[in-house]
């Protein structure tokens, strides 16, 4: 002890200082342990290297260690079925199209605007739908969303102009998938930590799986009672993410005895608190901040760059296949091989993402997968013959999960799980972009 002054860590309970002050609750801390549990808990947060240039928040904002695990997995099988409808059923509908342009008498572009519409509202309300989680939670959110969408498909089915169909399906239909999708990935991140990248890559395989399922369904349906019948039932069916979203109850907020105090009850006499909420809540609609951020702005060229060019292939697959003499049976089969592989990378990408080797460099694993998915789609004009094309067809499957089983997930980990629905709303805005414009400016390609 020579050569400092105690304090007060130094000495077990009860014993004396030497001014005579008695010590009291004090357990040895010795420095070396307390430098052991300080890089432990560096070496295990996924965010203390992707926010060196962002202060640390306090445990206050941070709020509870997430579970990871109990009912976080009935919430990951909600977002699963919110998720899976969103990404889903714009793609699915252009089943019912055909049968929409001969009895309406409308033209193929007319008819194709609705998915289009309709994406691009999902897309384009992330700023809104991110404002209403952070306001009343993920669970009125997606129920909300569940049921406008079901509401949509209803009141579409008693439509008679291409105009209504946009507003019903395109409009209404959008929203709701913009609260389905938003309010799920955030929820994600309020019970997750450690086993997050697995619980993305399973909310995140709804989207083959339940394109894989809904287009069969469909194509049942529109045989059996033509398209109204078709969009009345699937409105039915797409009611079921309200029951989706009643399975993501909010996380319990534990607090310290000791810093929590009784709430106070104050009579407020004018709307000075009410305006500046609503003051925080438009900053926090639009935040700019965002784009201070080198690791942000890195994370959004990319993702706008892969955008613009991840459906021209979707789009243009059966086409090209078809341009090359392969049989309409057998073109329509390579999506459908497509989205098989699609179905197991996601979950096996979000596993893969989780270990410890792979989890302090899954930014590196995210590059990987977009650097995978552009080499194939590169030679694809190679691919002349259908084997070929199947082979092309299982790498970009494998490709395409692995991109969108990680996106979300390095969105999470650059802004940590409090600015990410801020952030994941401001980046579906820009999303919404390249994702309109990039299968026409594909389409243009000579």
């Amino acid at each position: 002890m020579a050569g400092r002054d105690l304090t007060s860590s130094d000495l077990e309970t009860g014993e004396k200082t030497p001014s005579g002050q008695t010590v009291q609750h004090v357990t040895r801390r010795p420095i070396k342990k307390a430098a052991a549990q300080t890089w432990h808990k560096l070496s295990v947060t996924p965010n203390a290297c992707s926010e060196r240039n962002m202060p640390h928040a306090t445990p206050e904002v941070l709020g509870p260690k997430p579970l990871d695990g109990g009912w976080g997995w009935m919430v990951v099988f909600g977002a699963h079925i919110s998720i899976g409808f969103a990404y889903a059923t714009p793609k699915a509908m252009s089943i019912f199209f055909k049968e929409i342009q001969e009895d309406l008498g409308a033209s193929y572009s007319e008819i194709a605007w609705i998915s289009s519409i309709m994406l691009a509202v999902m897309y384009a309300g992330g700023p809104v739908s991110s404002m209403l989680v952070s306001r009343f939670g993920s669970r009125p959110v997606v129920m909300m969303g569940g049921l406008m969408c079901g509401v949509s498909m209803v009141t579409a089915s008693f439509g008679s102009s291409i105009i209504y169909l946009y507003l019903c399906i395109g409009i209404i239909g959008g929203w709701g998938l913009c609260f389905n999708l938003n309010a799920s990935l955030t929820i994600i991140s309020k019970y997750f930590l450690t086993k997050r990248p697995l619980a993305n890559g399973l909310a995140m395989a709804g989207s083959p799986v339940f394109l894989c399922v809904l287009a069969p369904v469909n194509q049942y349906l529109l045989g059996h009672f033509g398209w109204r019948g078709s969009l009345l039932i699937l409105g039915g069916m797409m009611l079921n993410c309200c029951v989706a979203g009643a399975l993501m109850r909010p996380v319990a907020q534990l607090c310290n005895p000791r810093s929590c105090t009784p709430p106070k009850k104050v009579e407020q006499t004018n709307n000075t608190k009410t305006r500046g909420s609503c003051m925080k809540n438009a900053k926090t609609f639009m935040d700019m901040s965002f784009f201070k951020d080198q690791g942000f702005i890195i994370y959004l060229i990319g993702n706008v760059m892969f955008i613009f060019g991840a459906y021209a292939p979707i789009v243009f697959l059966s086409a090209y296949a078809i341009s090359q003499g392969v049989t309409e049976y057998s073109a329509a089969y390579l999506l459908s091989i497509m989205g098989f592989v699609d179905m197991f990378v996601r979950p096996g990408t979000g596993l893969v993402a989780n270990s410890k080797w792979i989890r302090p460099r899954i930014q590196y694993l995210f590059s990987f997968a977009m650097v995978f998915n552009g080499t194939f789609h590169l030679l694809c004009p190679l691919m002349r013959t259908y084997p070929l094309l199947v082979a092309y067809a299982v790498f970009f499957g494998v490709g395409f999960g692995m991109v969108f089983a990680l996106i979300f997930e390095c969105l999470m980990d650059l802004m940590g799980s409090q600015r990410f629905p801020s952030a994941v709303g401001l980046v579906t805005i820009i999303e919404c972009f390249p994702m309109l414009l990039g299968p026409p400016a594909a389409g243009n390609v000579p």
